[in-house]
């Protein structure tokens, strides 16, 4: 495919125009199309609209792929995830902070070699495609080549990326920690090389302390400083995950009011600030959440399997956080977000609150768009957007083929939409596309694709 050559693909369309409430209220900021076509051109969405009304406008100079029988939703969002731990996924045994110490900080010291981490980031970014994930927001190592080689193995890929380097500078093995002012020079260099660049310009940086276990308080204030002094960066940790942890910061740092006051005394509580779990936060957290512009990833798969605890969604929401989802690998056991929102779901039922189909659309497309503050650029399938987009397959497998094609879920696309996030998984997934490209296509015969 050209890169300047205009394309339109013919599929159903389900995607979010705005936030339609944890119940699923809200059922306007739902939209459906169930025979339309979407026009790219530049790497962006051109047009959607039904087909009857698109297809004779299309001009002969338009390439049409037809892809009925597929739904087209926006490209998945992963908040929280961990690409040097994928060799750590499904390591038995223990919770975070003893996990932390046998199996993570061991795959991590390999990141200093640079070969490793080249051929971890190409595998690590092909399993976000493969699931549809086509912006992420991600964790390295506390060595610079970590940070270099994940943008460079996706500067062809043209996805927004936002990652960084782990700060630590206590409490972690020989190998990882750094010191305060070499950390801070070597993010400055990072900054200059990677915030805003990429082929398409869609690469972000995070400032990354590990968790506040791990950074002195000199080190966190460094790091709000340089916040300060870079405000369009991003900034990214972990915050009230586990009650060893918490009992573990409240020791280090005495006189806090919370956890979370940690950081924010750091001045890293911030639009832009990225905290994974907040599983224990209290409401007085939360509404500083919401003050401060700053988003709290949900991250099931890993609070589950290690035993962290149950995140209550319905009160996070009710405080007007913006959250986001995050697989959390190699804590999470699993890149697909389809599966990490059927885990999310479970853990409502569990508090016993509820995850609507739609709500859960809106977390994994435009509510983690607005969460990373990109709802203007991906999240939903509208002209002007990046062509960001997953096809996914209702009858993928032959359960879901069968669950999918019953009367309810035929006539509810949000029903097909819940079918597929509970029973789906990588084998769902058709094709995924980044600015207007397909980067990752599984033949199907159900949709009757052989290429592009």
């Amino acid at each position: 495919m050209n890169a300047d050559e205009r394309v339109a693909i013919r599929a159903a369309v389900l995607t979010c125009t705005g936030d339609p409430g944890l119940d699923g209220a809200n059922a306007r900021q739902v939209r459906y199309l169930p025979d339309a076509v979407v026009v790219l051109a530049d790497g962006h969405i051109e047009a959607t609209a039904p087909a009857e009304a698109l297809l004779p406008a299309l001009g002969e100079g338009v390439r049409l792929l037809d892809r009925r029988g597929s739904i087209l939703v926006p490209g998945f969002v992963d908040a929280h995830v961990h690409y040097p731990q994928v060799d750590v996924i499904a390591s038995h045994g223990t919770q975070l902070l003893d996990w932390l110490e046998r199996f993570t900080f061991p795959a991590e010291r390999a990141f200093a070699n640079r070969v490793h981490a080249e051929a971890t980031a190409r595998f690590f970014l092909d399993r976000l495609l493969e699931v549809g994930t086509t912006t992420a927001a991600v964790f390295a190592t506390v060595h610079t080549a970590s940070v270099d080689a994940l943008f460079e193995a996706a500067e062809p890929l043209g996805m927004a990326l936002i990652a960084g380097k782990c700060h630590m500078d206590r409490h972690a093995p020989e190998g990882l920690t750094d010191t305060l002012e070499g950390g801070l020079a070597e993010a400055r260099r990072l900054i200059a090389r990677w915030h805003g660049g990429g082929a398409r310009g869609r690469f972000r940086y995070a400032i990354t302390p590990r968790f506040a276990v791990t950074s002195t308080p000199e080190q966190l204030v460094a790091l709000g400083a340089l916040a300060e002094e870079q405000p369009s960066v991003y900034v990214q940790s972990h915050v009230a995950e586990n009650h060893a942890e918490i009992e573990a910061v409240a020791r280090l740092f005495p006189g806090h009011r919370s956890y979370l006051e940690v950081y924010d005394r750091a001045g890293l509580v911030r639009e832009r600030s990225l905290w994974a779990h907040c599983i224990y936060l209290d409401d007085a957290d939360r509404a500083r959440l919401t003050a401060a512009g700053a988003s709290p990833v949900f991250c099931p798969t890993s609070n589950l399997f290690l035993g962290s605890g149950l995140y209550d969604l319905a009160r996070a929401v009710g405080a007007g956080n913006r959250v986001a989802m995050g697989s959390d690998v190699g804590g999470g056991t699993g890149y697909s977000i389809l599966t990490t929102l059927a885990e999310g779901y479970k853990v409502q039922q569990l508090l016993g609150q509820t995850l609507s189909p739609a709500y859960a659309l809106y977390l994994a497309t435009l509510g983690g768009a607005t969460a990373l503050g990109l709802a203007a650029e991906i999240g939903s399938i509208e002209p002007g957007k990046w062509a960001d987009f997953v096809l996914l397959d209702p009858a993928a497998t032959p359960l879901l083929a069968r669950r999918t094609a019953l009367p309810h879920a035929r006539h509810d696309p949000l029903d097909t939409f819940f079918a597929l996030m509970m029973l789906g998984d990588d084998r769902a997934v058709a094709e995924t596309w980044i600015a207007g490209r397909c980067v990752r296509h599984r033949a199907s015969e159900a949709l009757g694709v052989a290429g592009g």
